[in-house]
């Protein structure tokens, strides 16, 4: 993801597909699909003279329901948010 650099305490984030769900054979369409709440960090900024960046580019993270912009590049989505709006970080 060469062309989103975040900047100061931002990271781009990759969210997970949602998952596919069925009611008695019934598809959800997308728009009433759960948000998924992780994904995985794919830049991130340089921190700020206060906050020092611990997130990393591949780290897999849980994040809030309404955390992060939404943005779509070359029909991808992606999520630009403040390192404090990660929850954790998975291992």
């Amino acid at each position: 993801m060469s062309k989103i650099q975040p900047l100061a305490d931002r990271v781009l984030i990759k969210p997970a597909a949602a998952e596919e769900k069925t009611v008695g054979g019934i598809i959800i369409p997308d728009s009433a699909k759960e948000k998924p709440l992780r994904g995985e960090v794919l830049a991130a900024g340089e921190g700020t003279k206060d906050e020092a960046m611990v997130l990393k580019a591949g780290d897999q993270v849980l994040y809030g329901k309404y955390a992060g912009t939404e943005l779509e590049l070359d029909g991808e989505k992606y999520l630009i948010m403040r390192q404090s709006d990660v929850l954790a970080i998975m291992k």
